[in-house]
């Protein structure tokens, strides 16, 4: 279930007063349509500049995401906009960031933003993973798996994204940003790539060509075939419980793409 969302203007005086002490007087707000993962979804405008701000309620059962992202941000920028402050007031979490002026990524066949994407996978491949809370792949996916021991594939050492959403990357003239880290994650190398496939196939690639796409990654290079397999099955296991009974449309074509990648990766065993 999304998060519900909320203007800048319903959030409580004590926590816009708190923005206000960290980045100075607003200007002006541009609310804009709040993610999955986050209720508040705004830009401040001040004399200093634009400041992208996301928050969640402090009880709210993914409150930690928003430490997860704060403690992360040293480790990821510039690949990610750089964290300006995180707070805690009015019974709200507060993360603000350096906005980035770009466009949402385009991610279906042709997509001049195609190899930015493919650069920032790199970029993110070289990094090494910070000795911070992560939460491990295997974990994360062994509820999704017919035999448990498959999960064994998908440990690593390598510093995951894992939410290829294309709202979450950003493009500029020069290069791809990533954004909404509160689900990095510990694992194989592979698997970022691995979950770009999902969402490549879900913007109009054919299997064989999403995965085409990734083919000169190094990390994608060293994937298992069969761990591969394993993923894609679970990832489709893992789609199918998102849309639960009753699914909307983005979530039906995330889980289509996700089965039509399955079907493919068992057509070539």
């Amino acid at each position: 279930m999304p998060a519900p969302s909320i203007t800048f203007a319903g959030l409580p005086s004590g926590a816009r007063t708190a923005i206000e002490a960290e980045i100075g007087s607003i200007l002006r707000i541009e609310d804009v349509s709040a993610g999955l993962n986050s209720s508040l979804s705004a830009l401040a405008h001040t004399a200093g500049g634009v400041v992208f701000l996301k928050g969640l309620r402090a009880e709210h059962r993914w409150v930690w995401t928003q430490q997860r992202e704060a403690d992360i941000n040293p480790h990821v920028t510039p690949l990610a906009p750089r964290l300006l402050f995180h707070v805690i007031a009015g019974g709200w979490d507060l993360l603000g960031f350096e906005a980035i002026d770009g466009h949402h990524a385009d991610y279906s066949p042709g997509s001049p933003d195609l190899p930015k994407v493919t650069g920032a996978l790199k970029e993110l491949a070289a990094l090494p993973c910070p000795g911070i809370e992560l939460r491990l792949a295997e974990q994360r996916l062994a509820g999704y798996m017919a035999d448990p021991a498959d999960t064994e594939a998908f440990a690593g050492d390598a510093l995951l994204h894992t939410d290829w959403n294309n709202h979450n990357v950003l493009i500029t003239h020069d290069r791809a940003h990533l954004v909404d880290w509160g689900w990095a994650t510990r694992g194989a190398a592979w698997l970022d790539p691995a979950h770009w496939v999902i969402w490549l196939i879900a913007a109009g690639h054919m299997p064989a060509a999403a995965e085409e796409t990734v083919a000169f990654l190094p990390a994608w290079a060293l994937a298992p075939s069969r761990a591969v397999d394993a993923f894609a099955d679970a990832s489709a296991n893992l789609w199918e419980e998102i849309a639960g009974s009753a699914p909307d449309d983005w979530t039906v074509n995330l889980l289509n793409a996700a089965r039509l990648w399955q079907q493919h990766r068992s057509n070539r065993s």
